[in-house]
């Protein structure tokens, strides 16, 4: 009885070796990511990414217009790369008179930013909040705020405390 259970337990751990194999199969592509390259190319792409796989690049984001997906995928090919899966989304560009408005709304209707001198910018997105606060506390609301308000890409800031 002792060595059939020993054969079992043997056989099961076999099984389980060969279900989880503990090296990389040679059949795996291997990946490269070109993201820093994309980076430093100077393109207004949300969340830009590139990566290199078995010879194709694969582009992911998410651009405003065609033309910046295009560029994007032409920047690459002047890298040297032949085979390029360009997957950028193109989104509506956002309503920056909109996105001031709802910030400009969303910060007076903040009890704790009472006080406060602050001015609101929009550009493709980008918020930027400028003017004075009177502690770190209330900067950090305002970025919150204009973070989280639908359209907004980023939040820049120019907030000085009193």
């Amino acid at each position: 009885m002792r060595t059939t259970k020993s054969t079992l337990f043997g056989a099961a751990i076999v099984a389980a070796l060969l279900a989880f194999p503990l090296t990389s199969r040679a059949d795996e592509v291997p990946s490269v990511d070109i993201t820093p390259q994309l980076q430093h190319a100077g393109l207004d792409i949300d969340n830009l990414r590139g990566i290199d796989v078995g010879g194709i690049v694969i582009l992911r984001g998410r651009a405003i217009d065609a033309d910046n997906a295009a560029r994007a995928g032409e920047y690459v090919s002047q890298l040297g790369y032949k085979r390029i899966a360009n997957l950028i989304q193109v989104v509506t560009p956002p309503d920056d008179a909109a996105i001031r408005r709802n910030v400009e709304r969303k910060l007076s209707l903040q009890r704790s930013l009472e006080g406060c001198d602050i001015r609101v910018d929009s550009q493709k997105g980008v918020v930027t909040i400028a003017g004075k606060v009177g502690s770190e506390l209330q900067r950090d609301v305002a970025v919150d705020i204009a973070r989280n308000i639908d359209g907004v890409r980023a939040v820049k800031t120019d907030l000085s405390s009193n």
